[in-house]
């Protein structure tokens, strides 16, 4: 083989993996939020699992990409395992269905494509018309290598040589089944090696016999990224990767016996070997579906034997949805931080809950579990915002830019309010436990009283951001008048109890004004999230 096939035959396989890759890219921009609602919006329909794995894989261009997807969405709890199993077998199918576009030897129009692409993304006006044009580019650049590639090895056709190795090289099917499983990992790939058999065929320099290995090591190949991906994730993502893994290995040792009787089957549905292995790839990974869609729970509890819980292994706190492999889709990455927002936001809620109750029982062990919430609402804070700034490098649109800028205000507010309960009235609550002071009875009740009104505002706080909703942001903001009203006449009854002369309200004054005053800045931090909503809608 010539130094010029080596390099045509290198350059057609960089080409066919970045037409992959931009095809992959340019379409999913084009899907925008929709491929994170399809795939989060799942319900217990094998099927229809199924047929969603098929859709994104054929919008994401990758089998590996939507099993990464999948390894995040289960280890941020979007999905559950079992609703995996059916978009994992999608998924198997999916990527078999570019393999059968390049087997209608349409790469002969590839260069008209390559000009189709590239005019709509120069010339589109419109985003979604630039990522289509995009995904047409990629499409086209498969194309071309495909035609690369083959036109590169059509002097072999001729080397008895070159027969002779890859003949020997492929005659011992297991051989073959390892060399394209390790090529296809290296390359993170199966359409690597699936693309090189293609060009392969086209020449006459293999037969379906000897491709068929290479087919099978191809689809276990490409378990290794996902298996790779899913290292340092939580259990239910390792199991994800496992499934993948055990559907396709068990895939192979069902078939690999049965090559022979496989390839006549194969044989039987055209005389063209392009159309073959394209056939092959496709009828094997519809058969595993097949084969497994309807043991979907059975292969649940296999999986989770297989990859038990450890002990110790769900006991430390982390993020749960701040999924680094979705960063390079803004949409996905924000979806996720906002989830880990509403966490922290959850955390915070139930420490401004229990505080109560340490004023109203001296409950010093509740103390304790308040101030380590505060540790983890502060490892959310740092956390979410290490995860948006890797996410700011990305190209971000005017609107993404302004929701990273609102986002990050909301952890802001809700890191402060985590400070003022641990750091402000725990330490009132301490000191009043270590004094052994006792709140009037009037005075507890009021501080109750305006504790509860203070929660319900957080609530809704919580919900406006959630929502965007202006009528919910103007009631929070009606909330923050009122309940400052509130505060004012409380201190005005206190201040009436010290002119009477009651001993509890003259002991824990100081105490009593300071609690008053640390819900009203609670109330303050939670009235922020209403601004930015209510000057949207002002601005439409």
């Amino acid at each position: 083989m010539t130094n010029l096939m080596l390099f045509s035959l290198f350059g057609g396989m960089a080409i066919l993996l970045y037409g992959m890759r931009l095809a992959g890219e340019g379409l999913q921009r084009a899907a925008g939020a929709r491929l994170r609602t399809i795939l989060s919006s799942l319900t217990k329909n094998r099927l229809l699992g199924l047929g969603i794995g098929i859709i994104v894989t054929v919008f994401l261009q990758s089998s590996t990409a939507t099993i990464i997807m999948l390894v995040g969405f289960v280890g941020s709890g979007l999905m559950t395992l079992p609703q995996s199993i059916g978009v994992i077998l999608g998924a198997d199918i999916g990527t078999t269905i570019t393999v059968q576009l390049l087997a209608f030897r349409i790469y002969d129009y590839a260069i008209l494509f390559v000009g189709i692409g590239i005019t709509m993304m120069f010339l589109s006006k419109r985003a979604v018309l630039k990522n289509i044009g995009e995904g047409i580019l990629g499409f086209s650049f498969i194309f071309l290598s495909i035609k690369i590639m083959s036109d590169s090895l059509m002097p072999l056709k001729s080397s008895e040589l070159f027969k002779t190795v890859l003949v020997a090289l492929l005659e011992n099917p297991i051989l073959g089944l390892i060399i394209s499983a390790v090529f296809t990992a290296i390359v993170h790939s199966s359409a690597a090696i699936i693309g090189l058999a293609l060009a392969l065929g086209i020449q006459g320099l293999i037969t379906i016999d000897t491709a068929i290995p290479l087919i099978f090591g191809a689809n276990i190949g490409t378990c290794a990224t996902a298996i790779i991906s899913s290292i340092g994730s939580n259990i239910d993502a390792k199991r994800v990767a496992a499934s993948h893994t055990l559907f396709k290995v068990l895939g192979v040792l069902i078939f690999f016996p049965f090559i022979r009787p496989f390839a006549d089957f194969i044989i039987s549905t055209t005389d063209d070997i392009p159309r073959q292995i394209a056939n092959a790839h496709t009828i094997f990974n519809g058969a595993i579906a097949i084969l497994f869609l309807p043991f979907t729970s059975v292969m649940t509890d296999v999986i989770k034997r297989m990859v038990p819980v450890t002990a110790g292994e769900e006991k430390r706190f982390s993020p749960k949805y701040l999924d680094k492999r979705v960063l390079s889709s803004p949409v996905l990455a924000f979806g996720q931080a906002k989830r880990e927002s509403l966490r922290m936001a959850d955390i915070v809620h139930e420490m401004l809950s229990d505080s109560i109750a340490v004023f109203k029982n001296d409950d010093a062990e509740m103390i304790d579990s308040i101030e380590k919430r505060d540790d983890y609402v502060d490892l959310l804070d740092r956390e979410i915002k290490l995860y948006l700034t890797r996410l700011s490098n990305e190209s971000l649109t005017p609107q993404q830019s302004k929701m990273e800028q609102d986002l990050l205000a909301f952890i802001n507010d809700l890191e402060n309010i985590g400070d003022v309960v641990d750091k402000n009235l725990m330490e009132l609550a301490k000191k009043k436990i270590k004094n052994g002071l006792v709140f009037s009875q009037d005075g507890m009740k009021e501080i109750e009283e305006f504790h509860k009104k203070i929660l319900e505002n957080f609530e809704i706080g919580a919900s406006a951001f959630v929502s965007g909703d202006a009528e919910l942001a103007k009631k929070l903001l009606q909330n923050k008048i009122a309940l400052a009203e509130m505060e004012r006449n409380l201190r005005q009854a206190h201040i009436q109890r010290l002119h009477r002369g009651l001993k509890e309200s003259i002991d824990t004054s100081s105490i009593h004004l300071d609690v008053l005053s640390n819900l009203r800045r609670i109330n303050s931090y939670i009235s922020n999230v209403a601004y930015p909503i209510v000057e949207i809608c002002d601005n439409l």
